[in-house]
């Protein structure tokens, strides 16, 4: 029969071990629907999806629209771009800088009711917004009942 020696923080052990692995992650946000996050900043992005169309809106602030790129490619739609660092003066003393700079891509699956080829970009106050229209066979319609409106009288 062989002995184990009992270690009374095995188990401490693998809970930090399951911790580290999930930020180490990088807190990518991956709920499925995204495939890459990948750069130095990633820029937060909300998913909306409305009756007609589904929407991404990028946080990209102080931002040019020259320096963002969106593309849909196999069934995938990529927003790239670099945020980069503003010049100072040599003679400028910087004590702290906290804002993110450089190149970012973030890549989103589309869903199978979206038709990519009517999608639309904008951008206006730091917000990049692609507006995905969705396919006319996805969206929700009513159907009338055909039939006698009077109720039926029911003989006892």
């Amino acid at each position: 029969m062989t002995m184990i020696k009992y270690d009374p923080f095995r188990e401490l052990r693998g809970l930090q071990e399951e911790v580290n692995r999930l930020f180490s992650a990088g807190l990518t946000r991956s709920g499925g629907q995204e495939e890459i996050v990948q750069g130095a900043w990633v820029p937060s992005v909300d998913v909306i999806e409305g009756k007609e169309a589904i929407v991404l809106e990028a946080d990209l602030p102080g931002m040019s629209i020259d320096d963002v790129d969106v593309s849909i490619e196999n069934n995938m739609v990529t927003i790239r771009g670099e945020r980069k660092f503003e010049k100072r003066d040599e003679t400028d003393n910087v004590h702290r800088v906290e804002r993110s700079f450089g190149s970012f891509t973030r890549s989103f699956v589309l869903p199978r009711n979206v038709a990519a080829e009517g999608a639309t970009a904008a951008y206006e106050n730091g917000i990049l917004r692609v507006s995905l229209p969705k396919k006319e066979e996805a969206k929700a319609r009513k159907i009338e009942i055909a039939g006698n409106t009077a109720a039926k009288a029911v003989k006892a």
